[in-house]
């Protein structure tokens, strides 16, 4: 029996073809490795651009409360002192009322 030797053009062939498919195989592999980073990098810069606006709303948050604060406090002040104020109402109308009824008599 005599073995048969390959043509060398046609070993070259049937090696040519797991090579072009392994080179496909790996520029499929890049292309999704490259569009999964890309997808990476703009989750990223979402995320900052999403830290910067939290950032900014915190410091609007505390601007805000600092504010309220200071207006509870004037409100607590403005109602003590109307509270004040009736009542020294309440003082000078009841001396109204005793000086009238004095001079009635």
């Amino acid at each position: 029996m005599q073995r048969r030797q390959a043509a060398p053009g046609r070993a070259q062939a049937s090696e040519a073809t797991p090579i072009e498919a392994a080179i496909k195989r790996l520029q499929l592999a890049l292309d999704s490795l490259e569009a999964a980073t890309e997808r990476k990098l703009q989750t990223e810069r979402r995320d900052l651009g999403l830290a910067d606006q939290v950032h900014a709303l915190d410091r609007d948050r505390a601007q805000l409360a600092a504010e309220l604060d200071g207006a509870t406090a004037r409100v607590r002040r403005l109602e003590t002192a109307n509270r004040d104020i009736a009542q020294r109402l309440d003082a000078a109308i009841e001396t109204v009322r005793v000086i009238i009824a004095g001079q009635a008599r």
